[in-house]
């Protein structure tokens, strides 16, 4: 999930993104030109090591001086930077939702829901031969790297399977049928049907679902 970032990062970040692959020596002359920035080479380098360590930048390759000297680094943005530029996803998923809706019955919408869900359930890769409890784990996990902030406790009747945040929040709100593809994920992760006991939708603070034992 993207963080509040450093002003100066961010700039050279976009820099990284507007030219592809530079040297120190480019990005100190981009933010002097573009953003009026005096800044030394040295801070520079400064903040590409953090970046480094956030594995936002990469620094692999390397370009020659045209001139006799050692070759200069050449820093660029890897894929986990790009999350931290803007998105137009809610967008996009509106538009194809609002297209099913125009042009597919409600049985053929439903069918490629479940497709989608069942899909993403995969992508978990969950053993064979867990126990509820165990499957829970993974399925917590796999819920957090796509941005739900999941997390579950033990009760009498079984668990309760938290989510804090919903990744399309403000789409739900329009379509209950993104609410659905979350509890057939749920489902087909865990192999057996929650029940759903508060709804962010409906002004709750999180989803909570009762998992039940079998």
């Amino acid at each position: 999930m993207p963080f509040e970032m450093q002003d100066t990062r961010r700039k050279i970040m976009d820099i990284l993104r507007e030219h592809g692959n530079s040297t120190v020596d480019t990005i100190v002359s981009e933010l002097s030109d573009k953003y009026d920035m005096p800044i030394t080479a040295v801070t520079v380098r400064h903040h590409l090591n953090i970046l480094h360590k956030d594995n936002l930048v990469t620094s692999d390759t390397f370009k020659h001086r045209d001139s006799p000297g050692r070759p200069q680094r050449l820093y660029g943005l890897t894929t986990q930077a790009e999350e931290h530029f803007p998105r137009n996803y809610q967008h996009l998923i509106a538009s194809l939702l609002r297209e099913m809706r125009n042009s597919l019955s409600e049985t053929q919408t439903n069918v490629i829901l479940e497709g989608a869900a069942t899909t993403m359930a995969h992508e978990a890769r969950i053993p064979k031969g867990l126990t509820l409890a165990e499957r829970l784990q993974y399925a917590v996990e796999y819920l957090n790297e796509h941005g739900y902030d999941a997390t579950y406790e033990p009760t009498n009747d079984g668990y309760v399977l938290h989510t804090q945040n919903c990744p399309y929040h403000a789409l739900a709100k329009g379509d209950e049928a993104l609410c659905q593809l979350d509890l057939r994920i749920v489902s087909t992760m865990l192999g057996v049907v929650p029940k759903l006991l508060t709804h962010m939708v409906m002004g709750d603070s999180s989803c909570s679902y009762l998992i039940p034992n079998k």
